[in-house]
C-alpha cells in the first residue's frame, strides 16, 4: 500500500460542518450562484433558507459534487444538470443523475473519504467499520508521515459518509428522508446492529446503472485513451469498476450494451487481451444529452 506525496496533498477531510448533503440543497445552491449571489454575503442565510453553518455546508457539497469550482463559478457539469431551462435534470428526478453525482464526488476528490473508500479501502476490507477505516489511514500514515489527519474529524466524515449512502427504510423523519442523497443507489449495505454493525460495498451487476453514465465516466476520464483494457476499466482508480462497484459480469454487460448502440466503439478479444476501443471518441456530454433527450 503506497500513496504518493501528490496524492497525500489532495487528502482533505471535513468542510461540511457534519451536515450530509440534502437533495434540495444542490439546485437551491446552483440557482443562488447563477443569480450572482455570494456565500459570504450576510443575507445568504435568508436567500438559501438555512442556518449559517448550513450555508458553508452547501458551498462545500457543491464543490465536492463539481457543481461549482474553487472560485464559486458554476461548472459545465453544474450547468448541464441544474440549469432550469436547458439542464438535463434540474430536480434530480432520474436515477442516472444521482449516479452522475456519485461519480463526480469520487472523481473530484475534494471530499477525500469517498475517493479513498471506493478506489482503495473497500477493495482491502470486504466488511468495514469506522474503526477499521481509521486504522487503514493510520497504516498509510506509518508509511507516509506527510499524511496528517485528526481522528475525530475523520470519524465525523465517516458518519456523514454513512448518512449519504445508507438506505434507512425505518426512518420516518421527513427532513432526514432527504439527507441520504445517494442512498437510492444501493451501494452501501449494513450488516448487523449495535456492536455487531458492519458495512459493505459489494461489487455486483448494478442493473439500475444506465449504460450512458458508464460511458460518460469512461470518456470523462483523461487517463483513458482510445484503447482501454478490461482490467483497467475494472480495477483502476476512478474506473467504472471502482466507482460504481461493478463486478466483471456487470461491467462486460454494460460494455456490450454500449458497443451495440455505437458503431464507433468496439470490444475486442485478441489472445485473451480484452479491450474497449474507440474509432472516434464521442463528446462525453453528447452521450448524456442523448440519454436525457436534450
Amino acid at each position: 500500500m503506497t500513496v504518493s506525496k501528490d496524492d497525500l496533498l489532495k487528502y482533505t477531510f471535513s468542510g461540511h460542518d457534519s451536515f450530509q448533503c440534502r437533495q434540495l440543497w444542490l439546485k437551491k445552491g446552483y440557482d443562488f450562484v447563477k443569480e450572482g449571489k455570494s456565500f459570504n454575503e450576510e443575507d445568504a442565510v435568508v436567500k438559501l433558507g438555512v442556518g449559517k453553518n448550513m450555508v458553508s455546508a452547501i458551498r462545500f457539497w457543491m464543490r465536492a459534487f463539481n457543481i461549482i469550482d474553487s472560485k464559486d463559478s458554476v461548472t459545465e457539469f453544474g450547468i448541464k444538470i441544474f440549469d432550469t431551462e436547458n439542464g438535463y435534470d434540474p430536480f434530480l428526478e432520474d436515477e442516472a443523475s444521482i449516479w452522475l453525482l456519485h461519480y463526480q464526488l469520487i472523481k473530484t476528490g475534494l471530499a477525500s473519504i469517498y475517493t479513498i473508500i471506493f478506489n482503495e479501502f473497500r477493495k482491502e476490507k470486504l466488511f468495514f467499520t469506522k474503526e477499521t477505516f481509521l486504522n487503514y489511514l493510520k497504516r498509510i500514515q506509518e508509511v507516509n508521515p506527510e499524511l496528517i489527519f485528526n481522528e475525530n474529524t475523520v470519524a465525523k466524515d465517516f458518519t456523514v459518509f454513512l448518512n449519504m449512502y445508507k438506505n434507512d427504510n425505518e426512518n420516518i423523519d421527513v427532513e432526514d428522508s432527504f439527507s441520504g442523497i445517494l442512498s437510492e443507489l444501493g451501494l452501501l449495505k449494513q450488516i448487523g446492529k449495535g456492536k455487531e454493525e458492519q458495512f459493505q460495498i459489494e461489487n455486483n451487476e448494478r442493473d439500475s446503472l444506465p449504460d450512458a453514465v458508464v460511458l460518460f465516466s469512461i470518456l470523462d476520464n483523461s487517463n483513458f485513451g482510445n484503447s482501454i483494457s478490461l482490467n483497467s476499466l475494472e480495477f483502476n482508480a476512478d474506473s467504472p469498476g471502482s466507482i460504481f462497484a461493478l463486478n466483471r459480469s456487470g461491467l462486460v454487460n454494460k460494455i456490450s450494451d454500449i458497443v451495440s448502440g455505437n458503431n464507433n466503439i468496439t470490444f475486442t478479444d485478441h489472445a485473451g487481451i480484452k479491450e474497449l476501443q474507440f474509432k472516434n471518441k464521442p463528446d462525453a456530454y453528447s452521450v448524456l444529452g442523448k440519454y436525457y433527450g436534450k
